[in-house]
């Protein structure tokens, strides 16, 4: 037998050879008078005398000739040529998803929404009592448009019709997608193509065939008895609806998998309205967090945050273009002249901690800079003067020796006075309020000016690590938010299918959200040891329910 096709059959141009099978080879063929592109099956030469494959055959046509359906490869004719019966049928541009998992597997959506068209083909056909019997990637065509077809309906049956058509001792399908009643010869009925199609899933969210082994039997025997492995393990970024989704359609006993393909689409279409709901959700989370004003915060300099803060409100320290020390003696006048600016929106609950860690800071400048004017008179006063009377008459000179001095010493009381009225910078006003007079004592007592430093210093370090822990904390939110409404929508669709979600997830959800709980809370109660400890705690919580819902 030769092996290049003919040239011409009947009225039909032979262009190429699409595939081969056991029964019969397809041809891309040209209608010579319509010159309409069609698809050509015909009988093996060597297969003509036999009258099971002869009447399988023209089963098939019979079978295609009732299925018109917009995700099914039509049947436009069939004839007899040469004395040798013909099918015309719809010819399908594009691949089938079989060689297209050869370039690997699909996403969870392209697989989906593939399997959800084929599902329409199945739901349309098994209403018709028609059951494929051989659902496989092979036989799923996407075309140029990405949409599918569905083909090859050669060794389908009617529901209820006996296998007189199946050799004694032989099994009609592919072996890695059959079912288990379809292997052991039962009655099979529409659930045993939705096995089949649940193999096809598999395979096409993992690149891998749930059941595989080095001989049929060992295939054979694995479809029976073998539990799969889950698809989550071989691809850990699957959703896991997804992967419940498979392991339902592939259960052994038939009344554990879903019973019609309307049942199987339905739960598909959920799924998808699922993860596109997810993918919204987040991507608008993703939006508020980087619009909503959380990136401006690490370019501001406390300077400016602290001028943003204030409105018009003069500070000696605001003056930015002189050095630290001196422009806290000069800047009550400077101030004075200041331009009048408007005033700044209302200061946010997150920018106060700033202005009072600030003030703190000028303050503490002002003081130091009072003492370092102070010390070389007071040593001089205490010089001249009796141990007993220096105090008193130190007072009084002052005013009269250092009038420039004088004036921030009086600043420097009125200010932290005004401050201690200041609900949170406690421990900053109470510093400065002991320096004044520690200035005017011997020269013992000069080192209590850097001892002073100390609190102020740690308590704009503690300002500072609470506005990390709340930065941290507002961007954790965003992702507890996330993580709640994907375990919603997977509740929701695993409910629809009579499942629940996990123990051991539903225990780390419950702990997430009370870690982060406990965390708001300490951070509104300026604890941030005890804030930190419950955001960690709470993003590991995230950490593993996000990696449970395959992010």
């Amino acid at each position: 037998m030769t092996t290049q096709p003919p040239q011409r059959i009947g009225d039909y141009e032979v262009l190429s050879v699409l595939g081969a099978g056991g029964m019969g080879r397809v041809y891309k063929v040209r209608n010579v008078i319509t010159d309409r592109i069609e698809a050509m099956k015909v009988l093996l030469p060597d297969l003509q005398g036999h009258e099971e494959v002869a009447a399988r055959f023209l089963r098939e046509i019979k079978v295609l000739a009732a299925l018109k359906h917009p995700h099914i490869a039509g049947l436009h004719t069939a004839q007899t040529i040469d004395n040798q019966l013909v099918m015309i049928m719809e010819y399908v541009e594009g691949m089938s998803l079989a060689s297209r998992l050869n370039m690997g597997p699909l996403p969870a959506p392209d697989a989906l929404n593939y399997l959800d068209q084929v599902l329409s083909a199945l739901a349309f056909a098994h209403q018709r009592r028609v059951i494929h019997r051989d659902i496989k990637p092979a036989n799923m065509m996407l075309t140029t448009e990405n949409t599918i077809k569905l083909m090859d309906f050669g060794i389908a049956r009617t529901e209820g019709e006996p296998n007189q058509l199946t050799a004694p001792g032989s099994t009609l399908g592919s072996m890695s997608y059959m079912s288990p009643e379809q292997i052991k010869g039962e009655t099979t009925d529409e659930r045993s193509d939705l096995y089949s199609l649940g193999v096809s899933l598999y395979e096409m969210v993992t690149g891998c065939k749930p059941f595989e082994g080095d001989s049929s039997f060992s295939i054979m025997a694995a479809h029976i008895n073998q539990t799969p492995k889950p698809p989550l393990e071989l691809n850990p970024s699957l959703p896991s609806a997804v992967n419940d989704l498979i392991l339902t359609a592939i259960a052994k006993a038939p009344e554990q998998r879903f019973q019609s393909a309307d049942a199987f689409r339905f739960a598909v279409q959920r799924v998808l309205k699922g993860m596109q709901e997810e993918k919204t959700f987040i991507q608008g989370s993703d939006k508020t967090i980087t619009g909503g004003g959380f990136a401006a915060t690490p370019a501001t300099s406390p300077t400016a945050a602290f001028m943003a803060a204030r409105g018009n409100t003069p500070v000696p320290a605001a003056k930015p273009a002189s050095p630290p020390p001196i422009p806290s003696v000069s800047a009550p006048p400077a101030a004075q002249t200041m331009p009048h600016m408007p005033p700044s929106a209302p200061i946010q609950q997150g920018s106060s901690r700033v202005l009072y860690m600030v003030l703190g800071a000028v303050i503490l400048m002002v003081v130091i800079a009072g003492a370092a004017m102070y010390l070389p008179k007071s040593k001089q006063v205490s010089a001249d003067a009796k141990p007993a009377d220096t105090a008193q008459p130190a007072a009084a000179a002052a005013p009269a020796t250092q009038p420039a001095a004088a004036q921030p010493a009086e600043t420097a009381a009125a200010a932290p006075a005004e401050a201690a009225a200041q609900p949170a910078p406690s421990t900053t006003a109470a510093a400065p309020a002991v320096t004044p007079k520690s200035s005017f004592a011997p020269p013992r007592p000069v080192a209590a000016a850097p001892a002073a430093a100390a609190p102020s210093a740690q308590a704009a370090a503690d300002a500072a690590e609470l506005d990390e822990i709340e930065r941290d904390i507002d961007l954790l939110s965003s992702r507890v938010a996330a993580v709640n409404n994907g375990l919603d929508n997977l509740q929701r669709q695993q409910a629809a299918m009579g499942y629940g979600l996990r123990g051991d997830m539903a225990a780390r959800q419950a702990s997430m959200k009370n870690n982060f709980a406990k965390a708001q809370n300490a951070i509104a109660a300026n604890d941030g040891a005890r804030a930190k400890r419950y955001a960690e705690a709470a993003a590991k919580d995230v950490e593993v329910l996000e990696r449970f819902l395959g992010r």
